[in-house]
């Protein structure tokens, strides 16, 4: 294959053209210079490049790789160290080259110190693209502060299978949601100067039976309109500048050797010029797991020809393997001078052809009270209530005795998801303490209720088969007014925990003893809260809808560092919870997979015995207010290359304040291809006083209800559309209908890929001026 040249600068030319072959192949490559024998990422033990450090970078190098992240360091001398350490990069490269510092930033700076947010299932539960932003915009700026370039976040697999280990790192179910939130993290990011790298390009979340790394059987129009759109509207609208393949095949042919996937679609049919980077070590296993490489320098040329740019997080490929390769003429060079050429663009833009204008900082705060207070916002946002029989909010029932039970009742770690720093690195290290302050539901809730006599028993271990602590429990409840029972995961990585990256189930009920000990505390007749902190939606119809229910059930997909606070002031009343199910509440593991976004005959009915029907839908969430929907709105005809505007009324019925996530579903009555039965146009969270109205218009670009049709092109066809607004995808409380009118319209790049949205509240008497007035905000979802 030869490659074509990329559109560079003149400088990058001029620079490419007096670089030698080791030198090119230095800028190809990242190298992990803290990594140890500690397992964070998959057969980390098995493969690292055997180069020393120093032998590695005697021609520069392109990535350093976790410099902070790999084990617990101190920020500034760490700082230090890297400053002297570009400088002799730049050197070593005989060009005055630095390398691209890239660290993980999913739930923060995966550092020590470094505040942890939430996970991205927590981000798409809060329905929220603004607080999103606001939250990458943090993490960018401590990112830039210590001298790091690229981060490896977001992810952008759309969740299928709640059994896959890595659902805490999914955004949603649903694409439009996982584009929109995973594009304003991108945007917040970049903005800090911090180049974004979508993960994981595609499909990775499609994994037979939730199993990781196994092979993907999705077709090419469930691939194209599932788990596409989100990376095309990230590469389209939020102009990222780095992309990570996946670790899957698919079809048979392993992501990370498929020049359909990497250049056609990605670079040629949606215009990225940015860099691609390998996931962890899967250049490698072209050849070691997928063998459809003879040895690692075929793997190099695969990964190349594909249009994969840089090997991370070291050389096991790209370094001696392809040197071999291009030596014996297997590898043609031109991949390489493409690769390149891409690097020290991105390189030039990050301004790391140029001498450092800055110094090492010599303090340096990785959690500031502004993060945390942002921490806690997102969590706060992002509860979702199952259930309440009005047990919630606590400070209406004013209980003088709480008993705080189960195995996450008073465990920090239990908060953070899986590539957090704690769970992720630090369980490598004992003994050395969390480096931030994660305060448990229990310490929470003590703070928050003052006066209320707070009581702590764990019952049982998160997983295991021990029973023994349960009738400790049992007194405890029977000795309180309230007994908040908090249950769910472990995350960590590879056996290391419940959840997380390797951590896959076979099952979706409640990990170890944990069902038996909410019953046992249930059966008490004390009056009993469930939350539960998970990294995936657990089986729990039976706490939920059945004899041995909850009072209120509580939902948190790991709210971090600042979650416990955030629980607390839920429970109490301090907030209303306004999150809403980002994805499905299973009824059981044979049900997987099941997506909302499914076809009728995917749903129950009389063609089957059995029942897939979820305990709680998509879209679903209580508060501690009644909301209504009504009079929606729409025209009775629109073109099939225009747009659909959606106006419905929202009133707050209850007594007290509350947030509504105001959501706009659509659904293609006949096409040419099966369409879902329900499927997410817009959304926006709109805050009402008791009483309150306000009207909330959407303008919907028709292309959001466009299929690959039978010849696999995107087009939006002619036809009737139903659309309704409610509290969830099967709420179908406010109804309306449309009919497309004009030719098939094939999709382009022109094409709208985002709904905008204003609310409107009823004029009214400005106490100021006396004068009626009428407030509206816009903003794209």
């Amino acid at each position: 294959m030869t490659a074509t040249t990329p559109a560079v600068s003149p400088r990058v030319l001029e620079l490419h053209a007096r670089m030698t072959r080791e030198e090119k192949l230095a800028q190809l490559v990242g190298y992990w210079v803290d990594q140890g024998e500690e397992t964070v990422a998959p057969m980390s033990g098995e493969l690292q490049a055997s180069q020393r450090y120093e032998t590695a970078t005697t021609h520069g190098l392109g990535h350093l790789t976790r410099v902070y992240g790999t084990r617990p360091v101190d920020a500034v001398e760490r700082a230090r160290w890297l400053w002297r350490e570009q400088e002799r990069l730049r050197e070593r490269s005989g060009h005055g080259i630095g390398a691209i510092v890239h660290e993980e930033c999913l739930t923060g700076l995966a550092a020590w110190g470094a505040t942890i947010f939430p996970t991205p299932l927590a981000w798409g539960a809060a329905f929220d693209p603004d607080l999103v932003e606001e939250t990458a915009r943090a993490i960018g700026s401590t990112l830039r502060g210590i001298g790091v370039h690229q981060g490896l976040a977001p992810v952008l697999d759309v969740a299928r299978d709640p059994r896959w280990g890595r659902t805490d790192e999914c955004i949603a179910e649903d694409p439009y949601l996982v584009g929109t939130v995973g594009t304003a993290y991108v945007r917040g990011l970049q903005e800090s100067g911090i180049h974004a790298t979508l993960k994981h390009f595609v499909g990775y979340s499609a994994s037979q039976a939730g199993r990781n790394h196994a092979p993907v059987h999705a077709g090419p129009r469930e691939i194209a309109d599932v788990f596409l759109p989100p990376f095309e509207m990230a590469v389209r609208d939020g102009g990222v500048r780095s992309v990570m393949n996946s670790y899957s095949e698919i079809d048979g042919v392993p992501v990370a050797a498929s020049p359909y996937y990497l250049t056609e679609v990605l670079r040629e049919r949606w215009g990225f010029d940015g860099v691609v980077v390998a996931d962890y070590f899967s250049i490698a296993f072209l050849h070691m797991s997928h063998a459809v490489a003879a040895d690692r320098g075929e793997a190099a040329g695969l990964a190349l020809a594909a249009g994969i740019d840089v090997e991370l997080p070291s050389g096991d490929t790209f370094a001696e393997p392809l040197a071999e390769a291009l030596a014996a003429g297997t590898v043609d060079e031109a991949l390489v001078d493409r690769a390149v050429l891409r690097v020290l663009a991105q390189k030039e833009e990050l301004g790391l052809l140029d001498p450092p204008t800055d110094e090492a900082p010599t303090a340096v705060d990785l959690d500031p009270p502004a993060h945390r207070e942002l921490a806690r916002r997102l969590a706060e946002s992002s509860l979702v209530l199952l259930s309440n029989d009005g047990l919630l909010p606590l400070a209406d029932r004013a209980p003088q005795r709480l008993a705080v039970i189960g195995p996450n009742a008073d465990r920090p770690e239990a908060m953070l998801g899986c590539y957090s720093f704690v769970n992720h690195v630090l369980a490598h290290h004992p003994g050395v303490p969390l480096g931030v302050e994660i305060p448990s539901v229990a310490e929470a809730l003590r703070a928050e209720l003052g006066e209320v006599e707070v009581t702590t028993t764990p019952g049982c271990d998160v997983d295991g088969d021990d029973t023994s602590g349960i009738p400790a429990a049992v007194a405890a409840a029977e000795a309180a007014d309230v007994a908040v029972v908090v249950v769910g995961d472990q995350a960590g990585l590879f056996g290391r925990g419940t959840v997380g990256e390797g951590n896959d189930v076979e099952s979706l009920e409640l990990p170890g003893v944990q069902r038996q000990l909410v019953e046992a505390v249930v059966a008490t007749g004390t009056p009993v809260v469930l939350v539960l902190l998970t990294g995936r939606p657990y089986a729990i119809g039976w706490a939920l809808d059945g004899e041995t229910s909850a009072a209120a059930v509580l939902q948190s997909f790991f709210p971090g560092q600042m979650g416990g606070p955030a629980i607390a002031r839920v429970l109490a009343g301090t907030v209303a919870p306004s999150g809403r199910l980002p994805i499905t509440m299973p009824r059981s593991a044979g049900a997987q997979p099941y997506s909302y976004l499914r076809p009728a005959l995917a749903g129950s009915g009389g063609v089957s015995s059995a029942d897939t029907t979820p305990v709680r839908p998509f879209g679903f969430g209580l508060t501690y207010t009644t909301f209504e929907r009504t009079d929606l709105r729409v025209p009775a005809e629109v073109a099939t290359d225009g747009s659909l505007t959606a106006t419905v009324t929202v009133t707050n019925t209850g007594e007290r304040a509350g947030v509504d996530v105001v959501q706009l579903y659509g659904h293609d009555v006949h096409a040419s291809v099966t369409r879902p039965a329900a499927q997410l146009l817009g959304y926006r969270r709109v805050e009402l006083e008791p009483g309150e109205s306000a009207e909330v218009t959407f303008t919907v670009p028709t292309s959001l209800l466009a299929l690959t049709d039978p010849g696999m092109t995107r087009v939006v066809e002619p036809g009737d559309v139903e659309l309704w607004v409610g509290g969830s995808c099967e709420d179908k409380e406010a109804v309306a209908s449309t009919l497309l009118v004009g030719d098939v319209h094939r999709v382009t790049a022109a094409d709208g890929r985002v709904t905008t949205s204003a609310v409107t509240r009823p004029a009214e008497v400005s106490p100021a001026a006396g004068r009626s007035s009428t407030r509206s905000a816009a903003a794209s979802r």
